[in-house]
């Protein structure tokens, strides 16, 4: 199996607990929420990376894989059909929704999405932090308004797809405290 169709086919064949699990924080008054829809062993580091980023202020919700290593691919979603009942209630109450996702390849992030504003603060501040970002004319434009980063409160949202390098914990933080920059930035923005 490289992937399901739907979180309704993945329940059908795999067991929560056992096979996946779903680790969330759902604050009611934050306008953010961080997700993680593959999460776990599926793209490892990922729910690292977006529970770092949620911290204490944002929503959280990571999709896991709990398979031993080298068997949670078959678990993976893609993001315009990523449509697990918590997640879908929980983002279509957010304004701001940043998905973080793992890809192949070395030393860079991608960012993609509907919301351009946010995106395009995530690769300022990501470049900021020194990490090589590509913002156009790659292969995760994050833009199907399916995706799960697009189902929030306004329709759009943000993607970071980062190789599996940068995912590793010496880069967490770093990777972590450039994406809260630009969520900072951009609820100031829309305070004003």
């Amino acid at each position: 199996m490289t992937g399901y169709a739907s979180f309704a086919e993945l329940a059908r064949n795999a067991t929560e607990g056992k096979d996946f699990g779903i680790r969330l924080m759902d604050r009611p008054e934050s306008p953010v929420i961080i997700l993680a829809p593959h999460g776990g062993e599926i793209e490892s580091g990922t729910s690292d990376i977006a529970e770092i980023v949620a911290g204490e202020d944002y929503s959280l919700f990571c999709f896991e894989g709990l398979k031993p290593y080298g068997e949670n691919r078959g678990l993976h979603i893609t993001s315009h059909r990523f449509d697990h009942p918590q997640c879908i209630a929980m983002t279509a109450l957010r304004d701001v929704v940043v998905g973080i996702h793992g890809c192949m390849g070395d030393a860079q992030i991608f960012v993609g999405g509907l919301d351009v504003e946010l995106a395009n603060g995530l690769a300022i501040h990501l470049k900021a932090a020194g990490f090589t970002v590509i913002s156009d004319g790659h292969r995760y434009p994050g833009r199907h308004p399916l995706n799960i980063c697009n189902r929030g409160a306004k329709g759009r949202g943000a993607q970071l797809e980062i190789t599996y390098d940068l995912r590793e914990p010496e880069y967490r933080g770093r990777i972590a405290a450039g994406i809260r920059a630009a969520l900072a930035e951009r609820l100031e923005e829309t305070r004003c």
